[in-house]
Parts: C-alpha cells; sequence; structure tokens
C-alpha cells in the first residue's frame, strides 16, 4: 500500500503576524470610535480631535491630547492609547534627532515620508495599531498628509480618520475650497462635530484644535 506525498503544512505564523492578524478581524481595526478631522486652508492648516481614551466599552480620560506638536508640524494619531502614543513619541524623538545630527529640520513631506517607511516596517514585526493625520507649512505652502495603520500615506486637502470619517467627508467635500480663510476653516471643523453630535450613537465629548502657519502651531478654542 503505497502512500502518496502528504502535504506540507504551513508554517505558524510569528506572533506579530498573529498579533496583526487578531486586530485586523477585530470590527474596531481600520476605525476606531474616535474622531479626527484636519482642513487645509489658503495658509495654515487646521486639525481637531476628540479627547476620549477607551478600554473596551470604559471611558478612561475625557482631556487627552491627541494631536502633538514635532517641530513646527503636527501629529495627530489615533487607535489604542498605547500604540498610537508610543509610535508618536518614537517618531518624534528620531525626527529631533535628525534635527541635532544635521542642523536641518526636515520638511512635512519628508517627515510624513519617514513615519510611513517606520509604520511599513513595522507591519513585518510589531504592527502598531495607529491611523494618523499629518500636517505642516513649509516654502511652498501648507501640507496635509493622511496614513492609514497598514501605511498607505496620501496627500490631501481635507482628512478625516474614525467613525468620524463616515459622518464628516461629504460635509468637507460640500464646503471645502481652495481660498479658505482661518474663519471658513474653523466653521468646517464645526459642523463636522455638530454632525457627528446628531447623527452618531456615542457622545465623544469635547474636542482639541490646533492650526499650523507659518508662525508655527497655536491652540484654538472651538467653544469660546
Amino acid at each position: 500500500h503505497r502512500v502518496g506525498p502528504q502535504p506540507v503544512p504551513a508554517p505558524r505564523p510569528a506572533p506579530a503576524s498573529r498579533r496583526a492578524a487578531r486586530r485586523a478581524s477585530h470590527p474596531s481595526a481600520a476605525m476606531g470610535t474616535e474622531a479626527m478631522f484636519a482642513v487645509k486652508g489658503k495658509d495654515f492648516v487646521i486639525v481637531a480631535a476628540d479627547q476620549q481614551t477607551t478600554f473596551s466599552v470604559i471611558k478612561m480620560k475625557d482631556d487627552y491630547q491627541k494631536i502633538t506638536e514635532v517641530e513646527g508640524k503636527l501629529f495627530a494619531a489615533s487607535g489604542p492609547t498605547a500604540d498610537a502614543s508610543n509610535f508618536v513619541e518614537f517618531v518624534e524623538k528620531n525626527i529631533r534627532l535628525h534635527t541635532l545630527r544635521t542642523g536641518q529640520r526636515l520638511t512635512t513631506k519628508a517627515a510624513a515620508n519617514f513615519t510611513r517607511n517606520e509604520l511599513a516596517h513595522s507591519l513585518r514585526k510589531g504592527p502598531y495599531q495607529t491611523d494618523m493625520i499629518i500636517a505642516g507649512v513649509d516654502e511652498d505652502g501648507p501640507q496635509l498628509y493622511i496614513m492609514d495603520y497598514l501605511a498607505s500615506m496620501e496627500k490631501v486637502n481635507k482628512a478625516a480618520h474614525g467613525y468620524g470619517a463616515m459622518f464628516t467627508f461629504g460635509l468637507m467635500d460640500r464646503y471645502w475650497n481652495n481660498d479658505l480663510n482661518f474663519e471658513q476653516a474653523k466653521d468646517i471643523i464645526k459642523k463636522c462635530i455638530a454632525e457627528l453630535e446628531t447623527r452618531f450613537v456615542i457622545d465623544l465629548g469635547k474636542y482639541s484644535c490646533k492650526v499650523v502657519d507659518k508662525n508655527g502651531v497655536r491652540t484654538v478654542d472651538l467653544y469660546a
């Protein structure tokens, strides 16, 4: 009795791969219960994000800052708090190290590409469940980049992440134009927040908002 060749069992995935597979299968893997928006104006970029951190169905904090200033640029990150904060801190320190070594600051495009490259490398080792918005103003004007946790990146005029994106991209498409001034862009952000407060089943609380322009980064009070 001849025994035919037996199929070779597939190799077991590495721990990081199994972790990535579990995350990808989780319903909130690609879109968390968060909201981040960004709009590029004529000579600035405005970014807003909710301030909640959660664990399962428990609200842990409602004053967490998800928008980080990194050498005159804005990095907004959503996802599990550990992944988002660790990855942003890693990127921040490496960008700062580059400046100390070379004496030159990275442009927004260079910083975004560095971030995307690090996120892509981590996919094969220990992936970060982090969606990002990166904004800055360079010599050639305002720059806005959107990036997801799979390290795909695009230069855009408006951006959104989290469940908030499902409700607000249409609004931003309707009201955005090339010559937006600050008040118009701020009004678009307010419209996005109002739409979420009306339509979304979960109350995300207050939002933080920052603007970057040729003079640097400043905080905007959306509730004044």
